[in-house]
């Protein structure tokens, strides 16, 4: 039986905004000279949080992974329609935003916890004949998408100042939270885009237990090593101890 490496896991970084969750994974691979570096789903450049690195061997173990749920943080700004359903698009429609409270922008959102079929919006990393769609999108190419269904379990707005609604939501792999703050604008009838986005769980495990990736690009090999969740520990499914 081959034995292990202590590279053979996987590392939880802090994403910034700014860099894809590829950029992530050059960098890692570029710093450490490992050959199997991979990510446990993709975050937009300009969201944030945890993305779980997998390494080595660990890297086996990423559609495991990857279909965990997960739970976000962020804000929706209402009034404003973007082409991507986020802060990166173009505006498309301003609105005047009606007056707002947080008990009826739950109240609003109250029917969006549950099944559902979503469609993936075009600018996203899903792939049509082995192309993502983003790339098909800056060509101005629109192409016929495949619902997909997704299950939110709990979404909460903690916070209302117009036009921002700060929200915390939980929901399974796959799902698209701009598309969901979209649909929520049309239903207010003011329109609303996504934005910012913070991934603070995935499975289970914390951003609270990540690295922030300009830290974790200035460790040593050895230092890596000691971040690293080990092959066994992943395939069990058991959390790391949070640290300090």
């Amino acid at each position: 039986m081959q034995e292990f490496s202590p590279l053979d896991g996987a590392v939880l970084i802090d994403k910034p905004a700014g860099p894809t969750s590829h950029d992530v994974v050059a960098a890692i691979r570029r710093q450490f000279a490992i050959k199997k570096v991979g990510h446990c789903g993709t975050l937009d450049p300009n969201a944030t949080g945890l993305l779980i690195i997998v390494l080595g061997r660990g890297t086996k173990l990423s559609e495991k992974l990857m279909s965990d749920d997960k739970v976000y943080e962020g804000t929706m700004k209402f009034g404003e329609t973007t082409d991507t359903y986020d802060a990166d698009g173009e505006l498309v429609t301003s609105l005047p935003v009606p007056p707002l409270t947080v008990e009826q922008l739950n109240e609003a959102f109250g029917q969006f916890v549950r099944d559902q079929m979503q469609t993936p919006p075009m600018v996203s990393a899903v792939k049509k004949d082995g192309v993502p769609l983003y790339k098909l999108a800056r060509k101005g190419i629109e192409v016929e998408r495949e619902p997909r269904l997704i299950h939110i379990y709990n979404f909460q707005f903690s916070a209302y100042q117009e036009p921002l609604g700060h929200f915390r939501l939980a929901c399974t792999k796959g799902t698209y939270v701009r598309s969901i703050a979209h649909e929520l604008g049309q239903k207010l009838g003011c329109g609303a885009h996504l934005a910012t986005l913070r991934r603070v769980v995935s499975g289970k495990f914390d951003v609270a237990q990540s690295l922030p990736l300009a830290e974790a690009l200035k460790l040593t090999p050895r230092e890596l090593e000691t971040r690293v969740i080990p092959f066994l520990k992943l395939a069990s499914g058991a959390a790391p101890a949070k640290t300090e």
